[in-house]
């Protein structure tokens, strides 16, 4: 899928969609940690509330609990007649295929990973891209030369963040040193701050001196440990250079908050088409890093003019970074 904006499975063209068109009633469902996580969630919830304030729409919500209220919650939205329905996070995949089965005339779309059916429409980002721009900048920003990574749950979608994170440090510093760490192995490794604060506090207490992290909830753990020992700390998915400024470096952007808020208009102009695949990188603006008021001293014009330059490579293909789910075996370590 590499290149691709928008690749199709089974596409449903959108005469046939507006033929038989549900009535539109959107919902979304947010994941593990809440959809005010200041993370990947609360990115989602900020393009719904878009979506509301400028189409003047409401839409339905639910915050997961627990892992088995994913079904629960799909199916009591599709009984309702909620349409299109957003399963926010890869962990809704399995629920979301066998609830849109059932369904078949109700529209669904899923974030971070992909449901070959008719009326699903499917959202995926190119992390490694946004993760190694960032590697680029902590390597840049580091004066020890040992930079660290704060993993949540232990999946091939956390180790493409850390693969394309090491690929950025390297790039800038061959001979860097690169700690990584995962949080757990289950949906709660989303959300254990103080498991990702030890965790940061070890890579510190190691030598690093910026660390990123790829955790959900428990990445605020990381932002703290990182201002707590006067180190450097990266965001994800949402700006979280806010949190404690002067002391976040950067924040890699996942705009999910774009890709809610176009879901939602596209069903609402009967544009949304189930079986298709989006991908969202670098050249679509689905991925970043970020530059505010914040962070802006901890960014030099040299700095910012290696990461304009790596962009500029990665788009036009003249540099490729590698992408885990596609190969596991990372080319740097």
């Amino acid at each position: 899928m590499a290149g691709v904006g928008l690749v199709s499975l089974a596409a449903t063209s959108v005469a046939a969609l507006a033929a038989g068109a549900p009535e539109f009633k959107p919902a979304i469902i947010f994941d593990l940690g809440g959809k005010f996580d200041k993370s990947f969630n609360e990115s989602a919830y900020n393009g719904a509330e878009r979506f509301k304030k400028e189409s003047g729409v409401a839409y339905r919500d639910f915050e997961l609990q627990n892992d088995s209220q994913r079904e629960q919650a799909l199916r009591n939205f599709a009984r309702r007649g909620y349409s299109p329905i957003i399963g926010v996070s890869f962990s809704q995949a399995q629920a979301m295929e066998k609830v849109a089965r059932e369904f078949p005339d109700l529209q669904f779309a899923l974030i971070d990973a992909t449901v070959e059916l008719p009326n699903v429409h499917s959202v995926v980002f190119k992390e490694e891209e946004g993760s190694y721009l960032v590697g680029l900048l902590a390597a840049e920003a580091s004066k020890t030369g040992k930079v660290g990574f704060v993993g949540g749950m232990d999946i091939p979608l956390i180790r493409k963040f850390a693969c394309g994170y090491v690929q950025g440090v390297k790039a800038a510093k061959p001979d860097a040193e690169v700690f990584q760490n995962m949080t757990g192995t289950t949906g709660e490794a989303w959300n254990d701050p103080v498991k990702g604060g030890e965790l940061a506090k070890s890579q510190f207490d190691r030598g690093a001196d910026v660390v990123y992290h790829a955790a959900g909830g428990t990445g605020i753990g990381v932002l703290q440990a990182a201002a707590d020992a006067g180190k450097l700390g990266i965001g994800v998915d949402s700006d979280q250079n806010y949190l404690h400024p002067g002391h976040v470096l950067t924040s890699m952007l996942k705009r999910v908050d774009n890709a809610v808020y176009k879901i939602f208009s596209d069903a609402q102009n009967g544009k949304l088409k189930g079986g298709e695949v989006e991908v969202l990188g670098l050249k679509e603006d689905g991925v970043g890093w970020a530059l505010d008021e914040y962070n802006a001293k901890l960014i030099t014009p040299e700095m910012k003019a290696s990461a304009d330059k790596a962009r500029e490579d990665i788009i036009s293909g003249k540099i490729v970074v590698h992408d885990y789910m596609v190969d596991q075996n990372c080319p740097v370590k």
